[in-house]
Order: C-alpha cells, then sequence, then structure tokens
C-alpha cells in the first residue's frame, strides 16, 4: 500500500517521466484520403497518394489527399507523398502532384495556409514536406477542403431566402441527393429574363470549384444592388456539388462505379451513372419545354492552367456563339482572381475521339441540342495575377466575379 502512494506521488510530481504518445496519421473523416503509411522513423512518414482509376482500370488520378497528423506539436516532421504516378485521357504522365503544387495545411481544419516549400524528386516521383506542427492535431491536404457538410450549412443558411429554391433531381450510386438550386425574383415574370446555368464540383478533388459556388450564391442571394438586378432580370440555375459520394469519400473525379463524371455525356446509363443521367436530364428537360438557356457553365480546377474552354465551332458564323464568347472572356478576364494561360478557344467534338462515351459535358450539350455550354479551369499553383496560390477567399471572390460576368456577357 505504501509503495503505490509513493509511486502516485512520483509520477504526480514529476510529469516529465511519463511517456509521450507516439505520432500518428488518420484519414477516418468526411473527405480524408491515403493509400499506404510507412513510418520511416519515429517523425518521418511515407504516405502513398490513394488514387483511383476508372471502371476500365485506366486513367488512374492521385491528385487527392487529405490528413491528419496527432501529435506531432513542436515537432519536426517530414512527410514523403509517394505513388503519385497518374494516367489522363489513356496516357501514362508522373503524376499530378509536383514541386508546383504545394500542399496546405491547417491547426483547425477550417483555416488553411500553403506550406511554402517541399523538395520535390522527380525521378521517383516523390514530393517532401518538412514542418513543425505548433498544435497536437494538424490537417494536411493537396487543396484546401469543401465537404458535402459545409454545403449543407451553406444552404441552411439561405433556407428562408424567398429567392432561392431548392429541388432534388435524382440521386448518386449511394443514395445522395443531387441538388440543383433556381436563384430568381420570382415577383419579375420568367418570360422577361435571361437564363445561366452553373454547375460546380463534377470532380471531387477540385475543392476550389465548390468554393467558387459558395461565393456566386452568397452574392446572388446577398442586398448588393447589382445583385438584386440579376434576381429581377435572370433565372440561375445551379448545380452546387455534383459528386457527393465522391467528396464524402475522399475521392477524385469517378463516381461509385469508375465513371468520370464529365466524361460519359454522350452515353445514358441511369443504373451507373445516375449522376450524369439526372443533372443531363434536368437540362434537356428545361431546355425541351421551351425555356432559354443563353450561358451554361462548369467550373472546373487543374494544376497549372487557367483558360475558357468554348462550344464546338463557336466561332463559326452560323452559331453565332464567337461574340458571345469574345465578351464573356473580356468580362472575366478584368477579375483580379482570373488569369487566362490561353486565349478562348473552342473543345474538340470529344476528349478521346473514335471512342463512344468520352464527351464532357459541354461537348455532350452541344452535340445534343447545340447549347452555347462553356467551360473554365483554373490553377491551384502560384497566380500570375496574385502572386501567390489562391486563397479560399480568392476562390469565393471569384464565385462573385463570374457569376457578374456570366450576367454582363448574356444581357443585352
Amino acid at each position: 500500500m505504501t509503495k503505490r502512494v509513493v509511486l502516485l506521488i512520483i509520477i504526480a510530481l514529476a510529469p516529465q517521466f511519463v511517456a509521450a504518445a507516439p505520432i500518428s496519421v488518420h484519414a477516418d473523416f468526411e473527405g480524408g484520403a491515403l493509400g499506404k503509411i510507412i513510418q520511416v522513423s519515429e517523425r518521418h512518414f511515407r504516405c502513398g497518394v490513394k488514387g483511383e482509376s476508372d471502371h476500365e482500370g485506366r486513367n488512374r488520378q492521385a491528385n487527392w489527399y487529405y490528413f491528419r497528423v496527432d501529435g506531432a506539436k513542436d515537432q519536426s516532421l517530414t512527410i514523403d507523398l509517394i505513388d503519385l504516378q497518374g494516367e489522363y485521357n489513356y496516357r501514362p504522365n508522373r503524376g499530378a502532384v509536383t514541386g508546383d503544387t504545394l500542399p496546405w495545411y491547417s491547426g483547425d481544419d477550417s483555416h488553411w495556409r500553403p506550406i511554402e516549400s517541399a523538395e520535390y524528386q522527380p525521378g521517383t516521383p516523390l514530393l517532401r514536406i518538412r514542418l513543425t506542427p505548433r498544435a497536437n492535431k494538424i490537417w494536411i491536404a493537396h487543396v484546401p477542403p469543401y465537404t458535402n457538410q459545409r454545403l449543407q450549412r451553406l444552404l441552411g443558411e439561405f433556407k428562408k431566402h424567398p429567392a432561392l429554391r431548392q429541388e432534388v433531381v435524382g440521386r448518386t450510386v449511394q443514395g445522395r441527393e443531387m441538388l440543383l438550386l433556381t436563384i430568381t425574383d420570382e415577383r419579375t415574370p420568367a418570360s422577361q429574363k435571361k437564363v445561366i446555368w452553373l454547375m460546380f464540383r463534377q470532380h471531387s478533388w477540385e475543392a476550389g470549384s465548390s468554393v467558387a459556388g459558395e461565393g456566386a450564391l452568397r452574392f446572388l442571394l446577398s442586398a448588393d444592388p447589382v445583385a438584386a438586378q440579376m434576381r429581377r432580370t435572370t433565372i440561375i440555375k445551379i448545380f452546387p456539388l455534383c459528386d457527393p459520394d465522391g467528396v464524402a469519400r475522399g475521392g477524385v473525379r469517378f463516381n461509385a462505379h469508375g465513371f468520370d463524371l464529365n466524361r460519359h455525356w454522350d452515353a445514358v446509363d441511369e443504373a451507373r451513372m445516375p449522376e450524369i443521367a439526372a443533372q443531363r436530364k434536368a437540362i434537356l428537360d428545361w431546355f425541351d419545354a421551351g425555356q432559354r438557356v443563353d450561358l451554361f457553365l462548369t467550373l472546373h480546377n487543374t494544376e497549372t492552367l487557367e483558360y475558357l474552354e468554348a462550344p464546338p465551332e463557336s466561332y463559326a458564323p452560323d452559331k453565332g456563339y464567337g461574340s458571345l464568347t469574345q465578351r464573356f472572356f473580356r468580362l472575366l478576364s478584368e477579375s483580379k482572381t482570373f488569369a487566362p494561360t490561353r486565349p478562348p478557344q473552342s473543345t474538340a467534338d470529344s476528349t478521346t475521339p473514335g471512342k463512344p462515351g468520352r464527351m464532357t459535358v459541354i461537348q455532350g450539350l452541344y452535340q445534343d441540342r447545340k447549347l452555347p455550354a462553356f467551360l473554365i479551369e483554373q490553377m491551384i499553383t502560384r497566380h500570375p495575377k496574385l502572386g501567390r496560390q489562391p486563397t479560399p477567399e480568392d476562390r469565393q471572390q471569384f464565385g462573385a466575379d463570374l457569376v457578374r460576368a456570366m450576367w454582363r456577357a448574356v444581357m443585352p
């Protein structure tokens, strides 16, 4: 009995003798994704980027990771990101994670900062990051994440807004709702309005698309006089998050059956691709009912490029989209958060000529109904206009700039 009391007193008075918990790595939360974890030493880990392949076992994409490190406060930590090789449109590459795509980190899973430097070894390939966390938990991601939960919180903020209507147009492979939002001032007759469609987050890794979508939504429902005028003169239809299954599991660009949600728009398969089927039906049903589509846009992220892609043959005189393309591009370029790396170009007829089921949404909509459908890619690397990697605040600002540019492009 006496020995036990003495032992407890020693521990209480000398906590430095209590062993610290080991450093551990976790990805068991919404959007979390990591492959194999190899602990090289106490503070050195090799972490595989999980990646995903398509339904054919091809086109492996390894450009999403999101994980948490526990127990490394004030300790020098080395993390090697490995298993980076990939394939895009059937062409092998070293992968999308390079020395240009520096990771982001957060001490609270809410406020994110870019890691300022990393060592890239292209021969392996491998990206080595070193940091000393100032908190006991630190989150690391390819880009700042945007989850289904965050979208639901956003929609909850505006659920009583008179200009917002939400509807479910279908369900994903795993049963999640496919949402379509409509924003307009119902007091103004619809027949007098232009109609704009937007699509965000077709690929789950492209979280910046969702952040821009939030910025667009917040602006459109704000008290800003321009936003109020837009609601009076325009109907805005928005798919706010096109791949909720992928976002939940920490996916890349494929649905649960392995189908790329920005390919296969020339195929209808409600069983294997219910997401595409539901979105396509909503758009075409609207148009076939005699409603307008003045401008359609899908927003994406990529690594080092930024551009506007126009409908096929958009410069042909008989299509009439050439002037719309030029006007839209000029208005976009006025934004401090859009830095085009090339002039606007017409998209090809398909991403993989001669292979059925390889059309993007803008290729498919143009083939089906000759709709003025555009695509924007935005870089995640150092931004020429900003002089740094775009932050979530920059993405939100672009969302507001984007819808203003679309509106001005279609108005007389």
